[in-house]
């Protein structure tokens, strides 16, 4: 019943089973702790706390890893509903939680079935999804720090049943499963049934298409990848804007979507290659736009626009505005961001200069040249992004005269030592 692993699996991996103690995921547990692939194996059980048998369920559950010899981590986690509706909150919960538990390169395993991959089918359809959303679940995915399989998708949940009944398992009814303010469960308990009824193969037909879709989303995903190298700015984090407006908008919308998964952030939201084409890409190149949104886990995600720059991933923390410091560059600097400035190739600076964040109107005179400049035009002709701006710190002396912004616009006068002593500043993230 359990396909093999693919080619590119680790070759003797560690895998973690997500066991709620209901009848699927202890047919899975058992078909695993018997596999002759000689699989490392343990089990984790989240305790929602939202059923008033859920610390039954957990003991059920140890005493079921106990009797096949399988450690089991029991994760307790807080529901909270954040608007997203119970169920979805829920299953965020359950798989912060589950991520959090896998290790380096291990390989979660849940007991989705065909049943599972009918009602994904019929939702993303109802979510008006595209190919890649009515591919509905593959058998495997990044996730977290490792993998995610999902073994038993071509397995229909009355195999299961008859699999368990013939090993004589025990397993959890959960009561929730039929309460039909669940989209899936009144998929499962009146819309499925009734096509059943008279187009028998209803749920193999849908995951059939699910398959389709994902041999579609895998034609067009090669495309993406070229795509994407083609308008990346060099950085994995930032994209060439001009470049992106050169793409058709329908492969554009596609390589957004990729560009995000490929750095595992959480997905766009409904609306955001919407906002990104209407706020972002027709934006001034000084306008500094930007597009913010947070998962149901409540990991916020920011794309910025800046010149012909698109960005995403992390951004600096701005440094507080009254921050100050005295800094001798005996030892490196640790800013309030988390940053650090450093001095390399000395012992200490001549004197001791203040660092502190930028206040505006500062001007600082360069080597070579007889007046001071604005600071504002350097970073400009540097082109240093806004989002470095605010987290760069700037060093003085106590008089006010500016010597240094960062570590690589440095004053006629600390520049000339730092050659002569063979040293530099260094300014790094953490």
């Amino acid at each position: 019943m359990l396909p093999p692993l693919p080619p590119d699996a680790p070759l003797h991996p560690s895998l973690l089973i997500a066991f709620s103690g209901g009848l699927d995921s202890s047919a899975l547990l058992h078909l695993l702790a018997h596999s002759e692939h000689g699989l490392r194996l343990r089990a984790i059980h989240v305790h929602h706390g939202l059923q008033a048998d859920a610390d039954a369920w957990a003991a059920h559950c140890q005493r079921v890893c106990d009797a096949l010899q399988v450690p089991l981590q029991i994760a307790r986690v807080e529901v909270r509903n954040a608007g997203t509706g119970l169920e979805a909150a829920a299953r965020h919960a359950r798989y912060r939680a589950i991520a959090d538990a896998l290790d380096e390169n291990e390989i979660l395993v849940t007991a989705h079935h065909r049943d599972d991959q009918a009602e994904t089918f019929l939702l993303r359809a109802l979510r008006a999804s595209g190919p890649d959303g009515l591919a509905a679940m593959r058998p495997w995915r990044h996730f977290a720090r490792g993998l995610h399989w999902r073994p038993l998708l071509d397995v229909a949940h009355a195999q299961l049943l008859d699999y368990a009944t013939r090993h004589g398992l025990a397993w959890i009814e959960d009561a929730s499963n039929s309460n039909r303010d669940f989209d899936r469960n009144f998929l499962r308990l009146d819309v499925l049934p009734l096509l059943r009824t008279r187009w028998p193969n209803a749920d193999a037909a849908f995951a059939r298409s699910a398959a389709l879709n994902a041999e579609a989303a895998e034609l067009l995903s090669g495309e993406d990848a070229k795509a994407l190298a083609f308008v990346r700015h060099g950085d994995a984090r930032e994209l060439s804007v001009h470049r992106l407006l050169e793409l058709p908008a329908a492969r554009r919308a596609r390589v957004l979507r990729r560009w995000i998964d490929e750095l595992r952030l959480p997905p766009l939201p409904a609306n955001g290659v919407t906002r990104i084409e209407s706020e972002l890409l027709p934006a001034d190149d000084d306008a500094e736009a930007r597009f913010d949104w947070s998962d149901p886990m409540q990991k916020s995600v920011s794309i910025r626009r800046w010149r012909d720059v698109l960005r995403t991933g992390d951004f600096p923390a701005p440094l507080p505005g009254g921050w100050k410091q005295d800094w001798d560059g005996r030892v490196p600097l640790v800013l309030p961001n988390g940053d650090s400035l450093a001095l390399v190739g000395a012992n200490a600076l001549p004197t001791v200069l203040l660092a502190h964040a930028r206040q505006g109107g500062e001007r600082i005179r360069l080597p070579n040249r007889e007046h001071s400049s604005e600071l504002k035009k350097l970073l400009q002709q540097h082109e240093v992004p806004p989002w470095t701006r605010a987290a760069m710190p700037l060093l003085s002396q106590h008089d006010g005269e500016l010597m240094a912004a960062g570590d690589a616009i440095v004053a006629d006068k600390l520049h000339d030592w730092l050659h002569t002593h063979n040293a530099k500043l260094l300014w790094k993230a953490p």
